[in-house]
């Protein structure tokens, strides 16, 4: 008797379906790794040309996520918990100076942040010990953030590509998915991008641009910086400026149109007053008359809406804002150990590398 061909009807089991309508409901808190930055578990690119702070945010956005903290002063993060980065230029020092300045410059104590480094010579993405090994990491420290800076130094393939960056990205979205995390890659420009628009101008394959759910880009103008925000699934916020400030210690600021630096202050005194308007009002209230009857800049308003809105104070609804009648139980707090279904444990209790 012959054996059975595997591909005979009723020998081949279906792929697994379900209904549109059965799928799961994504609660807009759980949208958001930093609110209209990055988008919770997303993979994505910080992209610039050489010299344009991309360590530098993308430092800032660990620092953030780990505290708890608005990224940036005004950006408040949904979703904070333990980081896990590395740096393939710059050393432990250095790394450690970057971090010690921007957490000054927030009022926070880089000592207190779940925030760790990788600390070996090498990283490579396309060696599978070198994978395991990170797989592991990610499985002891369980962060919700994995930076790593920059790629051209986390592999050997050719970026020009497409078959080698699909595989090496398909690894990244793997681990991803396994481990339920954010991902970061910092990557360069083409040094002819300047008439080139987003993920368009990153080097190398375009493989690179379609995996990014979220993604940033920097691009030096003059004397500041202009940061552009792209998001597969979400609406992004219009271009804005950045600026590397030296005082209390070198960190990001946003920039208004006018070049002065908003007090990050400002945004929770607006944020009050916003709240305060729409549980005075009978009905939603639209961004527009919110504007004009406190008199405020768009862009401060969208910054105080944006915290309102993470915070789950307020509801957007068909009709405009309107504030919660109860605050849900379920609240984002800063602190790192923040469940995903279960309790998380604190980075430090693991057995995994000491803070720097």
């Amino acid at each position: 008797m012959g054996a059975r061909d595997p591909h005979a009807p009723g020998t081949i089991t279906p792929l697994p379906v379900l209904r549109a309508a059965d799928l799961p409901t994504l609660c807009r808190r759980d949208q958001w790794l930093v609110e209209e930055l990055w988008a919770a578990e997303a993979v994505g690119v910080i992209g610039g040309t050489p010299k344009s702070c991309k360590t530098w945010l993308a430092l800032e956005l660990a620092v953030a996520v780990a505290s708890g903290h608005d990224a940036l002063g005004r950006f408040p993060v949904a979703l904070p918990g333990p980081v896990l980065a590395y740096g393939a230029e710059d050393g432990p020092a250095q790394l450690r100076e970057r971090l010690l300045a921007i957490t000054r410059a927030r009022s926070l104590a880089l000592a207190d942040l779940d925030l760790f480094l990788l600390t070996p010579p090498s990283l490579r993405l396309d060696c599978a010990l070198d994978r395991a090994r990170l797989d592991a990491t990610l499985e002891r420290i369980q962060p919700r953030l994995l930076l790593l800076d920059p790629f051209v130094r986390l592999h050997r393939s050719d970026e020009n590509s497409a078959a080698d960056m699909a595989a090496l990205l398909g690894e990244l979205r793997d681990l991803q998915r396994r481990h339920r995390l954010a991902i970061m890659v910092v990557h360069h420009l083409r040094k002819n991008a300047a008439a080139s628009l987003g993920g368009q101008a990153l080097r190398g394959s375009g493989d690179l641009h379609a995996w990014g759910d979220s993604n940033l880009y920097l691009r030096r103008r003059e004397d500041h910086l202009t940061l552009c925000v792209e998001h597969r699934a979400a609406a992004a916020p219009e271009p804005f400026r950045l600026i590397l400030a030296d005082q209390p210690a070198p960190h990001l600021d946003v920039i208004d149109d006018d070049g002065t630096v908003p007090d990050p202050r400002g945004a929770e005194l607006l944020a009050d007053r916003v709240l305060e308007l729409l549980r005075r009002s009978d009905g939603a209230l639209t961004r527009e008359a919110i504007r004009a009857e406190l008199k405020v800049r768009n862009t401060t308003l969208g910054q105080a809406l944006a915290r309102l809105r993470a915070q789950l104070f307020i509801q957007r609804g068909p009709d405009g804002f309107h504030a919660r009648e109860q605050r849900p139980l379920s609240v984002p707090v800063p602190v790192t150990t923040q469940a995903r279904g279960t309790e998380r444990p604190r980075g430090r209790e693991t057995a995994g590398p000491s803070n720097p």
